[in-house]
């Protein structure tokens, strides 16, 4: 999305990026055709900023959408997006966002522990393969992979078990019972006898 700009700006993303012109709250803003695949918003995102610099504007293009971006970008945008789950956490001031925090970790197909040990059995097989060993005959070191692979998968289970532990509304502290009031009679002997007279000695 392009937002403000001069009609040479609009031109440029028209032509280069094939944005479409789309009314907003603060004027025309200019966007990507909805439905491209990511690949197609990448290119077209990246040739419509550069040509934008080329001609004098200024641009911010998001990292993501930049296909000339370094190559540790992808890591660097890793590590921003844990930094940033540490950061929610820390801050969190009820369960359920402590529970969101936990379903990134350990969602079941793109959660971050999943997809470590989707990483970790890619590398066992690769590394078995190219020493040429047979399955269960990998020396101890690549063995241990596998060992960890699993290791992952429950650390993946016990998470998701704390992650709807956190998610359940949180119930109010049961209240003590009142005390049982004490019989009519009793009460009313109690009073009696702190009501009699004290017999004077002779």
């Amino acid at each position: 999305m392009a937002i403000g700009g001069t009609e040479q700006a609009a031109d440029i993303l028209q032509r280069t990026g094939g944005f479409l012109t789309s009314p907003g709250p603060r004027g025309d803003y200019h966007r990507l055709p909805h439905g491209l695949p990511i690949e197609q918003q990448r290119l077209k995102a990246t040739t419509a900023s550069h040509a934008l610099l080329a001609a004098g504007h200024s641009v911010h293009l998001d990292p993501a959408l930049n296909m000339l971006a370094a190559p540790d970008g992808d890591r660097d945008a890793a590590m921003r997006y844990l930094t940033q789950l540490a950061e929610r956490v820390s801050a969190a001031e009820t369960s359920s966002a402590v529970a969101e925090v936990l379903t990134e970790v350990a969602a079941p197909v793109h959660g971050l522990l999943p997809l470590a040990r989707g990483v970790i059995v890619r590398s066992w097989i690769a590394s078995s393969d190219l020493q040429g060993a047979a399955p269960g005959e990998e020396p101890e070191p690549l063995a241990r992979l596998g060992s960890t692979a699993n290791s992952l998968s429950e650390a993946a289970r016990v998470v998701l078990h704390a992650r709807n532990h956190a998610a359940r509304r949180t119930q109010p502290p049961a209240t003590a019972p009142a005390p049982a009031a004490a019989p009519a009679a009793a009460a009313a002997a109690a009073a009696g006898r702190a009501q009699s007279p004290v017999s004077p000695r002779r």
